[in-house]
């Protein structure tokens, strides 16, 4: 992780689906990136519900949640977790969510699994997070070099 910057702190959030076995068993994909560093600093998998943004909101370091302005889109689990003071609802056209759209498309393109019609789907729950873990994990780190 970056050493943080004193001063405002901003992050992008947005949730993305992808699928466990079946079209059936969506799953969704919470994101929080650093504006700032491009780092991801939150991540929640599990359903598309005001449990999954309190999830996101959790996997926050606690600097962001106490000091970081967070853009979402308008998807209303946001409004009802994220504090009022600590958030902001856009529209795309804004350019306040550029950076965690590009994100989840960087994702689509270099994880198959998330390709939204492929034959290589996870069978297991374990897998697919793991896989996405993984895929954030070699993300963040080629951010330091």
């Amino acid at each position: 992780m970056y050493p943080l910057k004193k001063g405002r702190l901003t992050i992008q959030c947005d949730e993305m689906w992808s699928f466990v076995g079946n079209q059936g068993n969506k799953q969704w994909i919470w994101l929080a990136i650093d504006v700032e560093t491009r780092e991801i600093v939150g991540v929640h998998i599990g359903d598309r519900s005001e449990q999954g943004a309190k999830k996101l909101w959790d996997s926050l370091p606690s600097v962001y949640r106490q000091c970081a302005v967070a853009y979402t889109d308008f998807w209303r689990a946001y409004a009802l977790v994220f504090p009022t003071q600590r958030h902001k609802a856009v529209g795309k056209e804004s350019g306040k969510t550029n950076y965690i759209e590009r994100f989840n498309c960087t994702m689509r393109q270099r994880v198959s699994r998330l390709v939204r019609k492929t034959l290589s789907f996870s069978k297991k729950l374990e897998n697919h997070i793991g896989a996405i873990w993984f895929f954030i994990h070699h993300y963040n780190s080629s951010l330091l070099v």
